[in-house]
């Protein structure tokens, strides 16, 4: 195992930081910048207009993809008893990071007179590539030094947008809640870096791998947010008019019926049909993973209802009886259960939309295309983490050894418990002695 001297992160954790930073700059300089409107008068009047017409109807549905990033998925993972400082502020790290990583990659597709043009929706799918990285950091929470997860930032969100370019592109499927190249990609990436990285010393848990009541506490504000601006996360690069209306409502629905899913089956499958909280924080959101292929197709509110508890099942099944199995046969250590949120849901939504679009549900589209996006997106997201996973396994990159995992204060200052304590003891006596009379 590592030694402690190879954590400390004082000289390689802010290089590579600045270096990857100062390169991002450099590449901003040389290809990006804003939106060309120079043409004729008439012509840069009107587009004016309509690029500023745009930005100002997406730019809320974009501030709420970004509340989903930034608060969402960060405090979503702060159940663990001790590590909620790294939850949230490395996921604001990796987001700020991937953000900027991928306006470059997904750019460099899409280049106009040799130059990436920032929009709206380009800004939405930046935030939508940091997504895939945040749900892979689920699958390795705790395990892993932010050296680590820096570089796997940048690989992951690379072989991303090259899967982005080959599903969207290239075979025009649909996907545009993203269950498909997003939640799978990312949930499978994740488990095959998490594979690669396991840990026979933990194989019988950590006493930090555990929540106590607060932490499940703030964990739930992290589903709130997402849960309530999961309509905004699948409509915001629909067209517009009637496929946004329908993104939004399908997705509204899903998530209404997996909630009723997720607490019934939660209820059926824990001793004396008491509720587990780890499925109430998870389980609850998978309706808004499995509709997102299907989200702006015709499949009508019964479909988006009938996905939503389709998804609310699984994902409850998932956490209860398959994470263990993942654990003990296949050796995948899933700290967060991104396989039963993201992976198996996400799978879900991509054959609903296979079947949507055999069904008729979406003009254009074809279901065989459809399945080779849903293949491609899985298969690639494996061989991208199992490469990525051997690359993270290099014995530099100051990962904590196995009795250091979960805990925050290998890599964070953190407040003496016993300080406070005490502090907290001398407050109350001071109290009780200013009421004595």
């Amino acid at each position: 195992m590592p030694s402690s001297f190879a954590t400390n992160m004082r000289f390689k954790f802010p290089i590579l930081a600045l270096f990857l930073e100062i390169l991002i700059i450099v590449l901003f300089g040389v290809f990006v910048s804003y939106k060309d409107t120079s043409h004729d008068d008439h012509k840069q009047a009107s587009n004016d207009t309509i690029t500023s017409v745009r930005f100002s109807q997406l730019y809320p549905m974009f501030q709420d993809v970004h509340v989903m990033i930034f608060i969402g998925f960060g405090f979503l993972m702060t159940f663990l008893k001790r590590y909620g400082f790294s939850s949230v502020g490395i996921n604001m790290l990796l987001a700020a990071l991937g953000l900027q990583w991928g306006i470059l990659v997904q750019g460099f597709w899409h280049l106009h007179n040799g130059k990436i043009e920032i929009d709206i929706l380009k800004m939405i799918n930046a935030d939508f590539s940091t997504a895939t990285v945040l749900i892979s950091f689920g699958a390795v929470l705790g395990k892993t030094s932010p050296v680590q997860l820096l570089i796997m930032t940048i690989l992951e969100i690379t072989v991303f947008a090259m899967n982005e370019h080959l599903v969207a592109e290239v075979l025009g499927a649909n996907d545009v809640g993203a269950s498909m190249i997003i939640h799978a990609f990312g949930a499978y990436f994740g488990l095959a870096v998490a594979r690669i990285l396991y840990r026979p010393g933990l194989k019988n848990g950590h006493e930090n791998e555990g929540s106590v009541y607060h932490s499940d506490l703030f964990a739930m504000i992290g589903t709130i947010f997402l849960w309530m601006f999961w309509p905004s996360f699948n409509s915001a690069i629909a067209d517009e008019g009637e496929n946004q209306y329908r993104a939004v409502v399908n997705t509204y629905f899903s998530l209404a019926a997996c909630v009723v899913a997720a607490y019934a089956i939660s209820s059926v499958v824990e001793h004396k049909g008491k509720l587990d909280m780890v499925h109430i924080q998870n389980a609850t959101l998978a309706g808004g993973v499995a509709v997102g292929t299907c989200a702006d197709m015709d499949i009508g509110p019964f479909g988006a209802l009938l996905i939503g508890l389709v998804a609310g099942i699984i994902s409850t099944v998932g956490f209860k009886f398959l994470s263990p199995v993942l654990a003990s046969k296949l050796c995948i250590q899933d700290t967060c259960g991104v396989h039963n949120l993201h992976g198996m849901p996400g799978i879900l939504g991509g054959i609903a939309g296979i079947v949507a679009v055999a069904m008729g549900a979406s003009k254009g589209a074809s279901y065989e295309m459809q399945a080779a996006a849903l293949a491609s997106s899985v298969s690639i997201a494996i061989v991208g983490g199992t490469i990525t996973g051997f690359i993270l396994r290099l014995p530099i990159w100051g990962q904590p050894p196995d009795q250091n995992c979960f805990d925050d204060s290998i890599y964070w200052e953190v407040p003496e418990e016993e300080e406070e304590n005490e502090e907290g003891l001398a407050h109350g006596e001071h109290s009780n002695n200013k009421a004595e009379p």
